[in-house]
């Protein structure tokens, strides 16, 4: 059964989008269009005291907060409605959004835009974890400067620290990260039919349509939103998409006319919202022996002005604060705190990569400390099936962990490798072990998203799939065709499965959170099983699924306690590096993985989320450097942002071993997001094991190695 939907086909895009002939937001023909500019805040942190601006010629128009209907509210719809459509009175961070400028002419639409003056009293900005926590200027939000908190606790930390014999500590930050996908925010708003309806690059359709009635103080059926074919996301398209659909909204809403807010690329990257800077601190308790006793992890995270998704990524962080380990006590302290800078929100992996990059490291670090082998010591520890999580639930997964290392290990020969390199200061291997919880946390799948698929017979061998989540390259469209078609008996090019349109298909909640094969893949499975009982019944038969929690899972959203996930993903990197003693560059050599995915549904497709996942995760430890300064992200352009290239890294050797899920489509478990987490760590591992020194942050550049050799 798992070979035949393992079996990989040509992706159902493939063609259109290899030739150029795939249409994006830019290619759509709406006709007579008028062009929206933003008119952002140059300041991190002040009151706008007056904004001067130029005759505008007819049919020239200045939109701002006056122009929201009455009944609507100057808030976006996000998780909480803290995030101002336009700024009113002050603005929180550079590039904050105070106006929009909208006119056929794109050229005069940036010499008016050049001529409005924003005059500002400034305020003391805090830019950095540090300020915010010192609350630095004084507090942005309440009177700690923290958007939330939270602790969880296992065991008896305090005992085990009583008892140490040793305590092992370290500070590990990472940085923002730009998502860069290959295009750029882009949305046009519209009436159709005497509605107001958007045309988005975007993740979530169903949440730009939640914002922008808000807005605008109408139902959310009054708002219809067609997603576009989607150049990429990352997390990128999730949240910000409201962020820009809201004030053009408000300008279609007034104006009546096609209205089109793409960004340049110069302006998407100092202007989106990047990956959550975080700096975890973890102390480890050691008996005489050397054995872990209880640790104590606080975790920071950069929320920026304001909340966003700020808190649901602090908690995923948190709650992989232990990662594949089975520690028996622990404190986890968890806090978002608010800067000047711009708002962080998704990225692949959703707070996990910061809290799996943390405690990898540190386990290595843990090792070495007492004289052992990184993954020697690490294997010792592996949480197993029955054992207490962090939420002091009882793992349910079938781990694998062990065979899954024994597979890389012998395609890698890590172990080997290990104790070659322990004297070789131009060589050195590094290896990480994560999970990813599956779906969203706790009962959210549940209480918050209720998740609905549809499925309809449309001819003699036909049907149509109606679902909200997005293909972004991904290959969703391909996977969930091809569960749908295994249950039908179909081929998978019998199954249609349009772009998502609000107005046309059912709410089966946003991709993102490694969810959309699992969970909805799932609900499509058992979906296309009711809809061939009905069959028979002729063409237009249709058949609905809801989402229906799995058995046996508990979940307190109050104390953070029971099943935090549903099922996990796993999975094991080991990467291999030289060094130059010239220019302290490191050359990667090799990259190894093992995964469990439950069952893979398409090869092909799950290779190439390997080998991007991974890719880009080895950028963010090495290349991808984004500062701030002065409130402002420095790399602004792809120049001065290094992402890797096809030739910067070699080729992805990766085995999938089977663990099937009962839960999931074919035994399928999520891995969208599971594919970044353990490389980052992998090849922080690498560079401690040649240089013999610990390094604590992200990006490690050739700046960062010179220093570790020198101190």
């Amino acid at each position: 059964m798992s070979k035949q939907i393992s079996k990989a086909v040509r992706r159902v895009d493939a063609v259109d989008k290899a030739s150029g002939r795939a249409r994006y937001i830019a290619d759509h023909d709406f006709g007579e269009l008028l062009y929206a500019r933003i008119l952002r805040s140059e300041r991190p942190r002040a009151v706008i005291t007056g904004i001067s601006k130029p005759e505008f010629p007819e049919g020239y128009y200045y939109i701002d907060a006056r122009d929201i209907p009455e009944g609507g509210k100057n808030r976006i719809r996000i998780i909480k409605e803290d995030w101002p459509v336009f700024a009113e009175g002050e603005v929180r961070y550079i590039g904050e959004t105070i106006a929009l400028v909208v006119g056929p002419d794109r050229e005069k639409v940036l010499e008016l835009l050049s001529q409005i003056t924003v005059t500002y009293e400034d305020r003391e900005p805090a830019t950095t974890i540090e300020e915010g926590l010192a609350c630095k200027g004084g507090p942005i939000v309440g009177e700690d400067n923290l958007f939330g908190a939270y602790t969880l606790i296992k065991g008896d930390p305090d005992a085990a620290f009583k008892r140490a014999a040793r305590v092992v500590e370290g500070t590990y930050r990472t940085g923002f990260q730009e998502h860069l996908y290959m295009e750029t925010q882009g949305m046009v708003g519209t009436w159709e039919d005497g509605k107001l309806t958007l045309y988005a690059s975007a993740q979530c359709p169903f949440y730009i349509r939640k914002s922008v009635a808000g807005v605008l103080g109408v139902e959310e059926a009054e708002i219809r939103v067609r997603q576009v074919t989607t150049g990429g996301a990352f997390g990128g398209k999730e949240h910000f998409p409201d962020v820009i659909a809201t004030p053009l909204a408000v300008a279609v809403n007034k104006i009546h006319k096609p209205v089109q807010l793409i960004f340049d690329r110069d302006e998407d990257i100092p202007f989106t919202c990047k990956r959550h800077p975080s700096r975890i601190t973890i102390r480890t308790a050691l008996d005489a022996r050397g054995n872990i006793l209880g640790m104590d992890i606080d975790t920071v995270i950069n929320a920026g002005g304001y909340e966003s998704s700020s808190l649901i990524v602090l908690q995923r962080a948190i709650l992989h604060g232990l990662g594949v380990y089975n520690i028996p006590s622990a404190r986890v302290r968890g806090r978002a705190v608010a800067t000047n800078t711009f708002p962080s929100d998704a990225f692949r992996g959703f707070g996990a990569p910061q809290g799996l990059y943390a405690i990898e490291v540190h386990m290595s670090q843990v090792a070495r400390a007492l004289g052992e082998q990184p993954a020697a010591f690490k294997r010792r520890y592996f949480i197993r099936k029955g054992d207490m999580t962090v939420t002091n639930a009882t793992m349910k997964d079938n781990v694998i962990l062990e065979e899954m290392f024994k597979a890389v290990d012998e395609m890698s020969g890590y172990t080997e490798k290990a104790r070659a390199y322990e004297n070789d200061p131009l060589r050195g291997i590094g290896i990480a072990f994560v999970n990813h919880g599956c779906g969203f946390t706790g009962n959210g799948e549940q209480e918050i998203i209720k998740s609905v698929v549809r499925m309809k017979r449309t001819g003699p061998h036909q049907a149509a799939l109606y679902v909200s989540n997005v293909e972004m390259g991904q290959g969703l469209q391909t996977v969930l065709r091809k569960i749908a078609a295994k249950e039908l008996g179909l081929d998978y090019t019998d199954i249609a499965y349009d772009n998502p349109d609000t107005d046309i298909v059912p709410d089966s909640g946003p991709t993102v959170a490694s969810r959309s094969t699992m969970v909805v893949g799932y609900l499509i499975q058992e979906c296309a099983k009711k809809l061939k009982d009905r069959w028979d019944e002729g063409i237009g038969v249709e058949a609905e699924q809801h989402y229906r929690h799995p058995e046996g899972l508990t979940w307190d959203q109050e104390t953070f306690q029971g099943d935090a996930y549903p099922s996990y993903g796993w999975g094991i990197n080991v990467i291999e590096v030289a060094l130059d003693l010239v220019t302290y560059e490191v050359r990667t050599t090799g990259i190894w993985s093992a995964f469990d995915v439950g069952v893979p549904i398409d090869e092909t497709i799950m290779a190439g989320q390997v080998s991007g996942g991974i890719i880009q995760a080895v950028g963010y430890a090495a290349l991808e450097k984004c500062e701030v300064r002065d409130g402002m992200f420095y790399q602004r352009t792809m120049a001065d942002y290094t992402i890797p290239t096809a030739v910067d890294f070699p080729e992805v050797k990766n085995v999938f071993l089977e663990n099937p899920y009962p839960y999931g489509p074919s035994g399928a478990r999520g891995a969208g997001e599971l594919v970044f987490d353990a490389a980052a760590p992998a090849y922080v591992d690498a560079i401690q094991s040649l240089t013999g020194r610990n390094v604590y942050d992200l990006p490690v550049t050739p700046e960062t190695i010179m220093g570790v050799l020198k101190r």
